[in-house]
Parts: C-alpha cells; sequence; structure tokens
C-alpha cells in the first residue's frame, strides 16, 4: 500500500511540475520577447536588412497598439453593442439644448412632458417586425387569443389558490 502511495505521491509531483513549466512557458508566449531579435547576418544585402527593419517596426507597432485592447477600458470601448454612441450623445446635447430654450420660453414642462410621451413610443416599439407564426406577448394580438408559454392565466391562479369556481361549488 505505501509503494502505491509513494507511486502517486511521484506521479502527481511530476503532473504538477509539468502543469507549473506550461503555465510558465504560456505567460512568456503572452508577454512575448521584450525586443524583437533582429539577426545580423552580413551576408545580407541592404534590401532584405531594410525588409528585416521593416518586419520589427511592424511587429513593435502591433505590441503597441494592442495594450488598450487588453486593459479593461479597452475591452469596454470595444463591445460592439455599445449602447451609447456618438449619435446618441448628440441626441442627448440637443435634447438638453431644446430643453434649455423651451425652458427659457416658459414651454418647459410641455416639452419634456412630450418628450416623455415620444420616449415611451419609441423605448415599446419594436426594433423589427414579428416574423410569420410569431406569437405576440398579447394573447388578444394572436389567432383565437392564443397565450404564448409561461403566461399565467386566471384559471391557472384559482387553481393553485385552491379557490373553486362558482358553478363547482356543491351547496350544503
Amino acid at each position: 500500500m505505501e509503494q502505491k502511495l509513494a507511486e502517486f505521491r511521484a506521479r502527481r509531483r511530476a503532473e504538477m511540475e509539468a502543469e507549473k513549466s506550461a503555465q510558465k512557458e504560456r505567460r512568456e508566449l503572452q508577454k512575448g520577447p521584450t525586443e524583437p531579435l533582429v539577426e545580423t547576418d552580413t551576408s545580407d544585402s541592404p534590401a532584405e536588412a531594410q525588409k528585416k527593419a521593416e518586419n520589427t517596426e511592424k511587429v513593435k507597432e502591433k505590441e503597441g497598439s494592442d495594450w488598450l485592447l487588453d486593459s479593461a477600458l479597452g475591452r469596454w470601448l470595444g463591445v460592439q453593442r455599445l449602447a451609447f454612441t456618438n449619435l446618441t450623445l448628440l441626441k442627448v446635447l440637443l435634447w438638453l439644448v431644446l430643453l434649455g430654450l423651451f425652458s427659457e420660453l416658459e414651454f418647459g414642462l410641455p416639452f419634456f412632458l412630450l418628450s416623455l410621451f415620444y420616449w415611451i413610443y419609441e423605448g415599446l416599439r419594436s426594433p423589427t417586425a414579428r416574423q410569420p407564426g410569431e406569437l405576440s406577448a398579447y394573447s388578444v394580438f394572436n389567432p383565437d387569443c392564443q397565450p404564448i408559454l409561461g403566461t399565467l392565466t386566471a384559471e391557472q391562479l384559482e387553481g393553485e389558490m385552491g379557490y373553486r369556481p362558482m358553478a363547482d361549488r356543491v351547496r350544503s
């Protein structure tokens, strides 16, 4: 039994060392070399030396441009569906300027209320049309007033609460 335990421990140590070395190699690859290696071969022609120099400059530019994408700010800015775009910012600024203008003209409250109704209308409008056969969340718009799956109906609620309809009650 002790021999098996010793073999297990030896295997475990070897696996741990292999894992540590693999992690170290991964870290080295992620860091990359601090300076790209440039071979100084005297047999190269001037054109080949120029190409090598250009390649090393490209590598340096590439390494320098990725630091922003690797940071948290870069990941946040790099999100494809960033809600607050330049167009949205311009719309908000225009709305604030118009609100200030209408406030000076003493029509600030009506402007705010009308813009509030517009925001509600835009927010409730679907960005895309429904596909044929797709059910609406509101059962009155579906064929035969068919509810979507997961809808809580009054009959289901009464059944779960233990109430029975008046017609099913027995008079005692």
